[in-house]
């Protein structure tokens, strides 16, 4: 359940409306998700979140798309963000994630948070071999 409930006809704000356009303009579709509903409260928060998004999701660069969606998915894993877990899968999947591929993601994250909890109990010296400074 929520927190907030987001405001009826949000898009007579224009510069909501503004945002939303771009949203379905980038991604090609008419759907906007509730993470932007639920933040479109505050404008500031809806303008600089999207932009964040998509400077850093949408433009390409040398990760390609659905390796970022990967990336994103398991950070949202490891944050405990049902949302964005739910939200990432869906997109990974549009950018062609397989069962198989996920299923070595969930391996991969939760052997990763596996030996991160051994590291920080026994709080491993780092090796000079990994610090720059001293390699």
């Amino acid at each position: 359940m929520s927190t907030y409930k987001p405001a009826e006809n949000i898009e007579n704000n224009p510069r909501v409306k503004v945002v939303f356009d771009d949203i379905r303009e980038t991604r090609g579709s008419d759907f906007i998700n509730n993470m932007w509903y639920y933040i479109a409260f505050d404008e500031d928060l809806l303008e600089q979140t999207w932009a964040d998004v998509k400077r850093v999701m949408a433009t390409p660069s040398s990760i390609d798309p659905l390796t970022k969606e990967m990336l994103y998915l398991a950070v949202s894993i490891a944050n405990s963000c049902s949302y964005c877990v739910h939200s990432h899968t869906a997109a990974a999947r549009a950018k062609g994630l397989t069962d198989e591929t996920h299923a070595e993601l969930i391996k991969i994250v939760s052997l990763a948070a596996k030996t991160n909890h051994i590291a920080n109990g026994l709080q491993i010296p780092i090796d000079d071999v990994f610090d720059l400074d001293k390699g």
